[in-house]
C-alpha cells in the first residue's frame, strides 16, 4: 500500500507493508505516482540497484534517490519493484519502461528524496512504514 501525504512545497511519499522490504517497494510505487499513474507503466526493462548506508532510514533515502537517478539517466518510469534487505544493505530490481510523454503524461519531475519527515519503522507488529518528502 502506498500513499502521498501533504507537505507545503513538495510531496510526501509513504509505503506500508508487512515487512521493511514491502514498505520500501510500496514507497517506490508512491514515488512513481508523483510523476504518473503507475498503472500506465508496463514492465519491459529491469534495472538492478544496490545501496548501503549506516542505518535503515538513510538506506531508504538512498533507495529512492537511486530510483530518481535511474529514471533521469535512462529516461525510464518504474512500476514493479523487488527489494531484499540485509541489515543496512539493499539489493533491488525495478521494472518499467521508457517514458512515453503522450501515454504517461508526466505531471512533474522528482529531483530527489529528502530527510524531511523521514521515518522507517514498525508501527505495530507486522506493519512497517517507510516515508519521506521528495523534492519536486
Amino acid at each position: 500500500m502506498w500513499e502521498h501525504f501533504h507537505h507545503e512545497a513538495d510531496v510526501g511519499v509513504r509505503g506500508r507493508g508487512d515487512s521493511r522490504e514491502a514498505a520500501f517497494e510500496a514507497a517506490a510505487v508512491a514515488l512513481t505516482a508523483v510523476i504518473t499513474d503507475p498503472a500506465t507503466v508496463n514492465c519491459r526493462k529491469s534495472v538492478s540497484i544496490d545501496c548501503e548506508a549506516p542505518d535503515l532510514e538513510l538506506l531508504f533515502v538512498d533507495w529512492l534517490n537511486a530510483l530518481v537517478y535511474e529514471m533521469a539517466t535512462r529516461r525510464l518510469l518504474f512500476c514493479r519493484f523487488s527489494v531484499e534487505l540485509d541489515g543496512t544493505r539493499l539489493h533491488a530490481s525495478a521494472c518499467g519502461e521508457a517514458i512515453d510523454i503522450a501515454r504517461h503524461q508526466p505531471a512533474t519531475e522528482v529531483k530527489g528524496a529528502t530527510y524531511t519527515e523521514l521515518a522507517v519503522r514498525e508501527d505495530r507488529p507486522g506493519e512497517w512504514r517507510a516515508q519521506c518528502v521528495v523534492d519536486v
